[in-house]
């Protein structure tokens, strides 16, 4: 019996896609996951120094639009991966060598990035063929996965078909999108047709048949390390403006501050996101899901951007920024006030009833954000208003210990 599994451990032949138990107990993220990871932190890397740098030249809108975009496509695209592998992850050698043509596709995604911000920047046409080509490869090959379960899942036959079918329509308008060079207004408008209809796949096919056999365990650890890699954005911007603050005034005291505001904003951000009850709010009501699982685009979006914001902050100690120090600090506050907003929101909406005064919390967190702007405006110093950011997720911290 132990030669058996060991031969298992290094052999994986073709298994039939009959779904996971969704019940089932200690159900963890593989070791391929978190591979695939790796390639989105390659992504959010790139995304977010384009968007510091487009926001620290003064480049508000085109900044904005840029990482919307590359947001939506980077977290899109992990979140059809990871719940697809919640419920049909084989790890057979066709699902291992599929994962890897679509990692392939995310790296192709990541090597459109500059070319989409700098076709922003110049406003006459949005240039994601890229982008789109990288999200294409993987997309197709998520319509391969699917359909294989629909042949070999039949209890689950008629989910797995919708998904396949909604998604190979997404994607001719993508190519379409590809091939046509049009304007950038109509490339927007177009794009907002083919997210809506990305976005409605999972919640028609979900309700169709019987669902798929998704784990609510292992889909909340996954996108918890989704977070991570987010968070890691956040390590990066304070080492930017650490290694800003030192070259241009060497080891002193604002040195310190820029090191403990930015590692203590990233650590009350993490700390904030694991209060949410997601796995077992999602095993008792599965029907939340979609609500959940979306609004988590906007919160990884969030941390990211605050890893930018972090950065820009980097730019203006360094003397590299065309922006003031109000707008430079707007660039933190805004994404850390909506990262806030959205988890608690979150939370209220898995868990109605708490002990927590959630909302007192809430408002705790916003005046202090309200108080780092305040103070930009008043000429208080980046590092300060850093400073005092940080405080913000420590009330919702300190209040969940408390209370």
């Amino acid at each position: 019996m132990d030669t058996e599994r060991v031969s298992d451990a290094f052999h994986h032949p073709l298994r039939r896609m009959t779904g996971h138990d969704p019940h089932e107990r200690h159900r963890t993220a593989t070791p391929l996951e978190g591979l695939f990871d790796l390639t989105f932190a390659t992504c959010f890397s790139l995304a977010a120094a384009q968007f510091a740098h487009a926001l620290a030249q003064g480049r508000f809108g085109a900044g904005l639009l840029g990482f919307s975009f590359a947001s939506f496509a980077i977290c899109w695209a992990w979140i059809n991966f990871s719940w697809f592998s919640s419920a049909y992850d084989t790890d057979d050698w066709a699902f291992r060598l599929l994962t890897m043509v679509q990692m392939t596709g995310v790296l192709v995604l990541a090597a459109g990035l500059p070319r989409l911000f700098a076709s922003v920047e110049h406003g006459a046409h949005l240039d994601n063929s890229i982008i789109e080509l990288g999200y294409v490869i993987m997309r197709v090959v998520m319509v391969s996965q699917w359909l294989r379960a629909a042949r070999q899942d039949p209890a689950h036959r008629r989910t797995c078909l919708t998904y396949a079918i909604v998604i190979l329509l997404a994607q001719v308008g993508w190519i379409a999108q590809i091939v046509l060079m049009t304007p950038i207004d109509t490339v927007l408008w177009f794009a907002a047709i083919l997210i809506a209809i990305e976005l409605s796949g999972p919640v028609i096919a979900e309700r169709i048949g019987n669902g798929t056999p998704w784990h609510p365990h292992h889909i909340t650890e996954r996108y918890g390390l989704f977070a991570l890699i987010a968070l890691g954005e956040g390590v990066v911007g304070t080492v930017a403006g650490l290694s800003a603050t030192v070259g241009v005034h060497g080891w002193s005291v604002s040195a310190a501050l820029v090191c403990l505001a930015g590692i203590g904003l990233t650590f009350g951000m993490w700390w904030i996101y694991y209060l949410l009850p997601s796995a077992s709010a999602l095993y008792a009501r599965r029907d939340r899901s979609f609500v959940w699982g979306y609004g988590q685009i906007f919160i990884i979006t969030a941390i990211v951007a605050t890893g930018s914001g972090l950065h820009v902050a980097a730019y203006a100690i360094e003397h590299d920024s065309h922006i003031g120090v109000l707008a430079t600090v707007l660039c933190s506050a805004i994404p850390v006030g909506g990262f806030l907003v959205l988890v608690h929101g979150l939370h209220t909406y898995l868990v109605r009833r708490s002990a927590v005064p959630r909302r007192a919390l809430l408002m705790g967190n916003l005046v202090l954000v309200a108080t780092a702007i305040v103070a930009a405006a008043g000429g208080a110093s980046i590092t300060i208003c850093l400073a005092i950011l940080m405080l913000a997720p420590a009330v919702t911290v300190v209040g969940y210990e408390i209370f």
